[in-house]
């Protein structure tokens, strides 16, 4: 779950909406002034495709205010935009230098459906605008000189590049930004915010394939003797340790998150609460019989957590963590270093390991 691309989506949809809306305007604003002139001119089916694409730009722009469905609108305004322009392009009474739009096809593709199908777009309406040129002045000899044709190609291919190279670093931007923001920076695991925004999208896959999802509310026994006793630093150690011992007994699938302090969140999908037990029990084991060794110092840690499931203990991650945080406090009283499982808040069969 080291993925962050729905956080990314939700994150470019503000600006991509705001992108949309003005080339909207813009082109309810062209429409009426290159119709008008069109018809004045005498080409009457460019004027008419004009105004259908201005029309057009009303009703997406009316649809767009409140849609959950943003890039299905882009990709359904676009196609036509890009269409109408190789029509225009294409039109017998077209000047020279309608071809000059093609190159804002990169730069509102890429804006607009990011780096990927973007530059799928841009090269393909670009292609299709540079065939349309050949045919059209393929019987202009000035027209097709080695000059102006490589003017041509290379300022398309420059605003290609740069517009593409520009999303590709906007993303990774973000991306490292969203990391930044989402992640303990103590123990490089998750925090409560990337916890948070996991599990809902866990619960809604859950909801739709009727898969099973289970927390887990785990925490360091007498953490805060090993502070006391061998100073922060070394507590802060032990946390990393702890860390890497999740990763090591966690899937690719399952989240990891530090709540705080020495309090730890685990989301496990499509894991009923039998299988999470089995999961907190290895961590819990490994925890203790791997001590850490600091300075010459071992510290033997040991930890105690609660299971709860989705559904079963609650539909929200404060409901699942409430239940888990109630049973880690059962394994608290009961002796620590155990594990209370769902649906038994006062089970403790799980023996104390050696030491």
């Amino acid at each position: 779950m080291d993925s962050y691309k729905a956080p990314l989506k939700e994150l470019a949809r503000p600006y991509r909406k705001a992108v949309l809306k003005a080339l909207l305007v813009l082109c309810v604003i062209g429409a009426i002034l290159f119709s008008s002139m069109n018809f004045l001119k005498g080409s009457y089916p460019l004027a008419f495709v004009e105004i259908a694409m201005g029309i057009y730009s009303v009703v997406v722009y009316r649809a767009i205010r409140h849609t959950r469905h943003l890039e299905r609108w882009i990709l359904a305004y676009l196609i036509p935009f890009f269409i109408a322009m190789m029509f225009a392009m294409a039109t017998p009474r077209a000047t020279s230098s309608a071809h000059a739009w093609v190159l804002l096809i990169p730069i509102i593709s890429h804006l607009l459906m990011g780096r990927r199908l973007g530059l799928a777009v841009s090269l393909f309406f670009m292609s299709v605008a540079a065939v349309i040129f050949l045919f059209r002045h393929l019987d202009r000899p000035e027209m097709m000189q080695a000059l102006p044709i490589t003017n041509i190609a290379v300022i398309s291919m420059c605003i290609l590049v740069f517009s593409h190279v520009y999303e590709v670093t906007r993303e990774t931007s973000e991306r490292q930004l969203m990391k930044i923001a989402q992640t303990d920076p103590l123990t490089g695991l998750a925090n409560r915010a990337r916890l948070s925004d996991v599990f809902e999208q866990e619960k809604h896959r859950a909801r739709r394939y009727g898969s099973p999802a289970s927390i887990l509310v785990l925490d360091l026994d007498h953490f805060k003797d090993v502070n006391d006793d061998h100073g922060h630093e070394t507590g802060d150690l032990a946390l990393q340790h702890v860390a890497q011992i999740f990763r090591e007994c966690l899937r690719a699938t399952d989240l990891a998150a530090r709540l705080g302090g020495e309090e730890f969140g685990v989301l496990l999908s499509n894991t009923h609460s039998r299988q999470a037990l089995e999961v907190a029990e290895k961590i819990r084991a490994t925890v203790a019989s791997t001590p850490v060794h600091i300075n010459n110092n071992v510290i033997r840690l040991t930890i105690s957590g609660g299971v709860a499931e989705f559904g079963t203990d609650g539909d929200t991650l404060r409901e699942l963590v409430r239940e888990a945080d109630i049973r880690l406090y059962k394994a608290k009283e009961a002796g620590r270093n155990r594990i209370v499982p769902a649906f038994s808040p006062s089970a403790t069969t799980q023996q104390k390991s050696p030491g």
